[in-house]
């Protein structure tokens, strides 16, 4: 009789021992899966991206609106601004200089509303960047396999420091001296503001402003009281500056901000199979873009004497694949 419980009791663990041995298996197998699995989605291919990034440049040539060598305009005056923030609201590539504007390989367009009535630039979803950041990043995946030799950047915002000259009497004190301001300014077809910031104060809109709309702020301390300086007003329609050297064959509407040039050092072709990111530095011609009505000819803005600014416009744009 013991022989005969002894004999249940291996038979029970026998079974039980290679029902263990087969759970310890099958747990095994899983892992093993698991790991492979693992290091298959380790070994796929990184996702790489087009990336854009600004430069501001005073010592690019300074260009018209047909991208052609400017000079300035009898009567007025000009002044490299320095740059502390720049936004876009389109972006393109397009493979010829016959490719119609939105014929070509769309990268970006930035949200768009009508609260002040016509459709606008929402200035509230805007991204700015400074002198050498990224701007806009996009996967080379999202873009159309091909050749292309023109970039289209539509410019919308743009704020930056530019110096004027105070000659006046304040207090019973006259103050000649050269001082710095800021100036933020919307050269977008049309641009919906809420409210925006320049330096330190802010400006209420909540409206729509057309191409040219600018404020300006500052201060003067004269006798250790300090003076602020604000102005704010619209530039003609037409007197930004949109350099697009082959408006003959591709224009663009009147009123925009679609700066174009050509892709440098040749044509940037989208294969699919990049294996590093592309990077694509924006370089922006700051060269005089900031340029008034010099009534007082001594080549010095004077808004306190009624100095007109009259182009905000960048002089030209190159596009190189670094």
């Amino acid at each position: 009789m013991p022989d005969l419980y002894f004999q249940i009791f291996k038979n029970s663990f026998q079974k039980h021992n290679i029902h263990f041995m087969i759970q310890r298996l099958s747990a095994f197998i899983l892992l093993v899966v698991f790991i492979a699995s693992c290091k298959k989605e380790s070994t796929t291919t990184p996702a790489y991206n087009i990336v854009f990034k600004f430069k501001f440049d005073s010592t690019q040539q300074r260009l018209n609106g047909l991208g052609q060598p400017s000079v300035m305009l009898a009567g007025h005056a000009g002044q490299h601004p320095l740059f502390n923030a720049m936004s876009a609201h389109y972006i393109e590539l397009a493979p010829a200089a016959t490719t119609q504007l939105g014929q070509g390989a769309i990268l970006y367009k930035a949200t768009e509303t009508t609260a002040g009535g016509e459709s606008a630039i929402d200035f509230s979803n805007s991204n700015k960047a400074g002198n050498g950041s990224v701007f806009y990043t996009i996967p080379i995946s999202s873009v159309t396999k091909g050749t292309y030799e023109w970039l289209r950047v539509s410019l919308a915002y743009q704020n930056y420091d530019v110096k004027y000259l105070v000659d006046t009497t304040i207090s019973g004190f006259h103050i000649n001296q050269e001082n710095t301001g800021t100036i933020a300014s919307f050269i977008g077809f049309n641009t919906y503001i809420s409210s925006f910031k320049i330096k330190n104060q802010t400006v209420l809109v909540h409206d729509n402003r057309k191409q040219g709309f600018w404020g300006f702020e500052s201060a003067i301390t004269v006798a250790g009281t300090s003076y602020p300086i604000f102005d704010s007003a619209q530039a003609p329609a037409g007197a930004t500056t949109v350099v697009n050297p082959i408006s003959a064959t591709s224009p663009i509407p009147a009123g925009s901000c679609v700066v174009t040039a050509q892709i440098k050092p040749g044509k940037l072709t989208i294969t699919g199979n990049e294996t590093n990111d592309i990077v694509v530095e924006v370089s922006l011609s700051t060269n005089k873009s900031f340029e008034w009505q010099d009534n007082i000819a001594n080549g010095k803005w004077e808004p306190l004497k009624g100095e007109k600014v009259v182009d905000m416009g960048i002089r030209g744009m190159i596009p190189t694949v670094q």
